[in-house]
């Protein structure tokens, strides 16, 4: 087998100045599930209970289990029980297929699947944060290299930041191609509860700009950081963007929308 090693072009990121997770793709049971999180500190591997249903999974193929797993700072989290999954890893040209043992847990999350040491452990997998990468023997003796999805990582790590608002399941899970399987659910990008909203932390006063548009400002404001930030908020008036035709021209690399549609997927008139 020839050694494992990583070079700078292993790394297929955004953004070379990162400290972002290893959020990779695999396949279970002939569908491809987004959004696993790599976790070299678990001692547990995790499928969450939405993503369960969302792969349409009979509930007798799982084994009762009512023991809790436990978080880095000692907090208690129910299990509904475990089940043995073959889970497959590909790159461009290989796969290695290995049994995992996961536990089913309730939680809310951005992620699909949590893959912690136990099967890092049976895949003999590298794993290299700063290229994003991960490299395994395969089968017949190659070196097999994962890479991170650096984008979806962002999306998922900024939606782990607001614990105080519910969080919807992302279920980026979807057929692989010439699967004769039709794809359950719906590929949906995270985001908080629907009926959620960001409101202000406190009470908040109106400012008026000189082309009549207003803003608040919040009533905690010292009267010194007050006097700075409002000539500066009116002085910078055109930087607003108060509406979309105030934004004629956007380059996708700052901005872009995607709609997530299962490419082969039959149009319904």
């Amino acid at each position: 087998m020839p050694p494992t090693t990583f070079i700078d072009e292993d790394f297929h990121g955004l953004d070379h100045q990162q400290d972002d997770l290893m959020v990779i793709m695999v396949q279970l049971e002939n569908y491809v599930v987004k959004k696993v999180l790599i976790d070299q500190g678990s001692s547990v591997d995790i499928l969450y209970w939405a993503t369960y249903q969302k792969l349409q999974l009979p509930t007798t193929t799982m084994v009762p289990y009512d023991e809790p797993i436990y978080g880095f700072l000692g907090e208690k989290v129910s299990t509904r029980g475990y089940i043995y999954l073959h889970t497959v890893f590909r790159d461009d040209a290989q796969t290695k297929t290995i049994p995992i043992r996961f536990f089913v847990v309730d939680a809310p999350t951005s992620y699909n699947v949590l893959l912690g040491w136990p099967s890092l452990n049976t895949l003999g997998a590298v794993v290299f944060t700063p290229h994003l990468a991960m490299k395994f023997p395969s089968p017949s003796g190659d070196i097999v290299t994962i890479h991170s999805d650096q984008r979806l990582a962002r999306e998922c790590y900024m939606v782990s930041l607001r614990p105080q608002l519910p969080i919807l399941q992302t279920n980026h899970i979807e057929c692989p191609p010439g699967s004769d399987i039709d794809l359950f659910g719906d590929d949906l990008d995270p985001k908080v509860g629907w009926d959620a909203r960001l409101e202000p932390v406190d009470e908040t006063t109106p400012l008026e700009f000189p082309n009549a548009r207003t803003i608040k400002l919040g009533t905690g404001l010292q009267p010194e950081q007050r006097e700075i930030l409002t000539p500066t908020l009116i002085s910078n008036t055109d930087l607003f963007a108060w509406s979309t035709a105030d934004l004629p021209i956007v380059d996708p690399e700052v901005a872009s929308h995607k709609l997530s549609i299962y490419k082969d997927a039959r149009y319904v008139s």
